[in-house]
């Protein structure tokens, strides 16, 4: 198990479009990929677990990755996050 706090660069709060994109990346890997949000740890891999958290730019949450592609499944969420802004 790996985990990373990212601060992502766009809100994603009420915009189903980014989340389920989020949502896409996180199932193409077999790793679990969680999401902690201050209190909140929900399945990146959920649509309706990944509305209920609202993120927000400048909000740092962690991800967390576990099995056997969690390496390269976190990484391809951190690009993601940060690069949503642009």
């Amino acid at each position: 198990m790996i985990k990373k706090t990212i601060t992502p660069g766009h809100n994603f709060g009420s915009e189903a479009k980014p989340v389920a994109m989020l949502v896409q990346l996180a199932s193409r890997f077999k790793s679990s990929i969680y999401i902690e949000s201050e209190d909140a740890k929900v399945n990146a891999k959920s649509i309706m677990g990944m509305m209920t958290l609202a993120l927000k730019s400048g909000n740092a949450i962690t991800v967390i990755a576990e099995g056997d592609d969690e390496h390269t499944a976190l990484q391809g969420i951190e690009d993601y996050l940060c690069e949503a802004a642009g």
